[in-house]
């Protein structure tokens, strides 16, 4: 007689997950023929290599310009060791581990933007990433061959570690290392901390997790100093200043507050106009993060800090704002369905690029709809941080929210 039992599902059950899985690969492959057809460059991959390979022949990383469009170095040096491995594979094998990568971190990036904001459905995940991939930062990122779900990785996992956590606080540093925009995690950290401990509360656990990423920055940025010291003095004391090195400011790509604005206002650069919007738009931003973090609400902290970093940065280009799939993800979770399947849009549809632009510098005379359309996820970005804030001060909502909490 055997011992085996049947288990039968009950009626209406039916197998979401391989459902889920299957979609999400073919989503994934149909995105892959999508890219190969688009004959995307993946430029920025090539740099990276090239950057790497001035690393291993001991040249002037700073004075590289590399690719027909004679791009430059603009990361820390830290950035270009982790490079150097990419100069031992050719071409085609580095554009299709770039896109696998690319793609696995992606998923990865779901699964952990879902369970911040408190989704644990194993499904969920897959049908995500399936819709994700499109989405014109997520593309833009893997047509470059771009390192932003990475970084967003990094940070993510870090800030899903509990408060003490060993290891809280080197995905932050490390991402710092590579590219300075997630420093400012390390400054919600530090903000939040000090904001507790004025309130006689226990601002040991944010202020050990800010330490940790800073210990873990300066470390990587000491290690590239010990093995790159002329190029580390040069990027340190001139580069990281040199924001034009970058791209124009009034880029359609650029959608950072100072794209928005040298745009809007037809300049090359806002100067004096900028700085004051940042410094506010930056202030603001933390408080909000701060307040969040303090209540419970990590989700709406770890966005609010994500956008408000890429709202203060002198450049902020399109494929920079993968971090807007947390944010369309937090508030369609949250009763938030109308600005969730607006913010969705926004990043699906691509509509920045309807503008002129390219050669020439088009975006100095846009007209009124243009300047609408090349603003759309700064202006996005700017409405996520208000509706944070206020959600935060209304009791209703905050008491939402607090049933909510992940």
């Amino acid at each position: 007689m055997s011992d085996s039992v049947t288990v039968i599902a009950p009626p209406g059950v039916r197998p979401r997950v391989p459902v889920a899985l299957g979609a999400c690969l073919v989503s994934f492959a149909a995105f892959w023929v999508a890219q190969r057809a688009a004959h995307v460059s993946m430029i920025d991959l090539m740099v990276y290599r090239a950057e790497g390979a001035t690393v291993r022949a001991g040249g002037d990383l700073y004075a590289l310009r590399t690719t027909a469009a004679r791009l430059p170095t603009t990361y820390p040096p830290f950035a270009a060791l982790l490079f150097t491995p990419l100069t031992f594979l050719d071409t085609a094998t580095m554009r299709t581990l770039g896109t696998a990568g690319n793609l696995a971190l992606l998923v990865v990036f779901v699964r952990l933007s879902l369970r911040l904001v408190g989704h644990a459905r194993v499904e969920s995940v897959w049908w995500v990433a399936a819709v994700a991939v499109w989405c014109e930062p997520v593309w833009t990122t893997l047509r470059y061959g771009q390192i932003n779900l990475l970084l967003a990785v990094l940070v993510l996992w870090d800030l899903s570690r509990r408060p003490g956590e060993r290891w809280a606080g080197v995905g932050i540093g490390l991402a710092a290392a590579v590219k300075l925009t997630p420093a400012l995690f390390a400054l919600f950290l530090l903000v939040t901390g000090v904001a507790a401990r004025r309130r006689d509360g226990p601002g040991g656990p944010w202020l050990r997790h800010a330490r940790v990423a800073a210990a873990w920055f300066t470390g990587a940025t000491l290690l590239a100093a010990a093995v790159l010291p002329y190029d580390s003095w040069r990027f340190w004391s001139r580069m990281v200043f040199a924001a034009g090195r970058v791209g124009y400011a009034e880029d359609t790509a650029n959608q950072a507050l100072r794209g928005v604005l040298a745009r809007l206002l037809h300049t090359p650069e806002p100067g004096g106009v900028w700085v004051a919007t940042a410094a506010v738009v930056g202030v603001a931003g933390l408080g909000v993060a701060a307040a969040a973090e303090l209540r419970g609400q990590r989700a709406w902290a770890v966005t609010s800090c994500g956008v408000t970093a890429l709202l203060v940065s002198p450049v902020s280009w399109s494929h920079h704002w993968v971090w807007g799939l947390p944010v369309v993800l937090l508030l369609g979770t949250h009763a938030y369905r109308a600005a969730a399947v607006s913010a969705l849009l926004v990043f699906c549809s691509y509509a920045l690029w309807w503008v002129p632009h390219g050669p020439g510098r088009h975006e100095l005379h846009q007209n009124g709809i243009e300047l609408m359309l090349s603003a759309l996820y700064g202006t996005a970005g700017c409405l996520f941080l208000a509706i944070a804030g206020a959600a935060l001060r209304s009791p209703g909502l905050a008491h939402a929210l607090t049933k909510a909490k992940p």
